[in-house]
């Protein structure tokens, strides 16, 4: 009669070591991938600003390539600013072909700037001057945008921040106290963010003293009216 042998059955267990291995492997490129999409990730257009972004207002730093409108601009996305290379080791584009599909067109939550002329519509009294302004303090250089919605015409409802010499300006405000713009009066589309108290604080404040727009007194045609007199006729 042949011997017996106490063979152990197989252990299909992995060792403890192999598994924090495994555990910390997994959890590094989790971390690793959320670090590259909050951080790294480059939104080149509308199509890449994801609802989490929008519901969790993700702030965006980038640069104002143009500004062609009185409360539109141009955006590209530079994440992580200088710290990531740009501006040193890597160069924003300059051209329009280099530009396509590659910017944000913004539009400014929570104001109204006057009309400029569009397609043989007469422009609007302080719509250059408005225009002048944005172009002055935002044009070709940073800001951080915090988007809140898409319009119909693609374009990002954005709060837009920058930094001047006495700290962190949010330009919309700004337009309000210098009476070149109104708060939105729009139904739709209509983004304040947790701002539209203070925004019509600064719009009245604007309106008693007669800067900007309100100068015109009676005369003052809201952007809004403006807008819906030449859609009517």
């Amino acid at each position: 009669m042949a011997p017996v042998t106490n063979t152990p059955p197989e252990v299909s267990i992995l060792h403890p070591k192999v598994l924090l291995f495994t555990a910390g492997l997994t959890t590094s490129i989790f971390l690793s991938y959320r670090f590259y999409k909050r951080y790294i990730r480059r939104i080149r257009n509308y199509l890449d600003l994801t609802s989490s972004i929008l519901n969790n207002r993700q702030s965006l730093y980038g640069y104002v390539t143009s500004v062609p409108d009185g409360d539109n601009f141009r955006f590209y996305h530079t994440p992580g600013g200088r710290l990531l290379g740009w501006g040193w080791l890597r160069s924003i584009p300059t051209t329009r072909a280099a530009l396509k599909d590659e910017t944000l067109m913004i539009r400014l939550c929570g104001v109204d700037a006057p009309e400029c002329s569009h397609f043989g519509k007469p422009a609007q009294p302080y719509s250059q001057e408005a225009l002048q302004w944005l172009r002055e303090y935002i044009n070709g250089r940073y800001v951080t945008i915090t988007p809140y919605s898409i319009d119909q015409y693609k374009r990002v409802v954005a709060r837009a921040q920058i930094w001047k010499w006495n700290g962190r300006k949010d330009v919309s405000a700004e337009m309000l106290k210098r009476g070149i713009a109104v708060v939105y009066e729009g139904k739709v589309g209509a983004e304040f963010g947790d701002n539209e108290s203070w925004y019509r604080k600064l719009e009245a404040k604007a309106k008693k003293l007669k800067r900007g727009m309100w100068s015109l007194g009676k005369k003052l045609q809201t952007p809004s009216a403006y807008k819906k007199l030449y859609v009517n006729n």
